[in-house]
């Protein structure tokens, strides 16, 4: 039976990553990159604003479940600071609904750092294409069951979305199978972290939408979590009011909240746009609908409001300042004309 596992795991590395700068690093080493392409639809339909290169790792022998498979690496490098290490585990021999179960769950606890080596090696090539280069410590895993060929009808796949071996409730299963889209021949069953994919065409397009909209979460996840600091620090600030009091800290703290909305706003703007979708088609709809199982609407509005409030304090601190600003320019103009005055004064008596 033609079928595989992949598993996906995403780390936040960067603010931004060059990718015409990721595929000369990487071709001046003589190793394989190719830019993501969805070869089922129209580029019309849905496009790409600079898509992913991928890169590859090679095949690395690996013990899963007590045994040993070869197992194909890849990486894929976004614009958006995210790298994407997959591990394609494939099944050419017959094997039971069992021993694929068993695989599922010794998938589902493969160590983070077998992901790990793979990212630190890739970004030992692409390093130099990094903006503000740091592994935040952000990542996020899902994985796809894909079938080439037909899943075998007596097998239950909602233990596979679940990655849970035990029995579940009716209302449960219904919930884990609900989000089924099928085109023509082909299939696929969405939950937030797994999806099962038949498709006979042997196209990976599903899989690469569904590992695109995941780059997307967990960069909203990481520039959430960013502006929770900002909000922090800003507040810690002004709730010391020794610091009301001292303008070179105001000043410093509103030039920072400046910086920080329009870098968060460019780069939350980068994600938004990062796909356009010119159609309702099949592809859209799965997309869409994947993006709202990860919640990124919800990530996306908790993104503007705090974007407001750091604008609100930022305005706050911006009249603190030109007030300061305006007193000071008040007490020198009197000062000023003071002197003059004194000035006019002793020539006159002079004279």
């Amino acid at each position: 039976m033609r079928t595989s596992i992949i598993a996906y795991r995403l780390f936040d590395v960067a603010d931004e990553i060059n990718l015409d700068n990721v595929q000369a690093l990487w071709h001046s080493r003589n190793k394989i990159s190719s830019r993501l392409r969805l070869d089922r639809i129209s580029t019309k339909s849905i496009t790409f604003h600079d898509p992913p290169v991928l890169v590859e790792l090679g095949f690395h022998e690996m013990q899963i479940a007590g045994h040993e498979y070869l197992v194909e690496v890849k990486a894929r490098i976004q614009d958006l600071g995210v790298i994407c290490i997959l591990f394609n585990i494939p099944q050419e021999e017959e094997l039971s609904y069992q021993e694929f179960l068993d695989l599922v769950l010794a998938v589902e606890d493969l160590p983070d750092e077998e992901f790990r080596r793979f990212l630190d090696a890739t970004m030992e090539t692409i390093g130099p294409a990094c903006t503000n280069q740091n592994i935040s410590g952000y990542d996020e895993d899902f994985v796809v069951y894909y079938f080439q060929d037909p899943i075998p009808q007596d097998w239950d796949i909602v233990p596979f979305l679940l990655k849970d071996p035990n029995p579940v409730n009716e209302e449960t299963r219904a919930a884990a199978l609900a989000n089924r889209f099928s085109y023509a021949d082909d299939v696929a069953y969405l939950t937030w972290d797994s999806a099962v994919v038949y498709d006979p065409t042997g196209s990976m397009d599903i899989p690469d939408l569904l590992e695109f909209a995941n780059a997307q979460y967990l960069e909203l996840r990481y520039y959430d979590n960013f502006l929770n600091h900002a909000i922090d620090k800003t507040y810690n600030i002004i709730d010391d009011k020794a610091n009301l009091k001292n303008m070179e800290v105001l000043r410093n703290i509103r030039d920072e909240l400046l910086e920080t909305m329009a870098d968060v706003s460019s780069l939350t703007s980068n994600i938004s746009n990062a796909l356009l979708v010119t159609e309702d088609i099949f592809y859209a709809k799965v997309y869409s609908r994947y993006l709202e199982l990860l919640k990124g609407n919800v990530w996306q509005e908790n993104i503007e409001l705090k974007m407001r409030v750091l604008q609100r304090c930022y305005n706050m601190l911006n009249e603190t300042v030109t007030s300061h600003h305006m007193e000071q320019m008040r007490k020198y103009n009197i000062t000023l004309l003071a002197i003059i005055a004194v000035i006019l004064l002793g020539i006159a008596i002079f004279k």
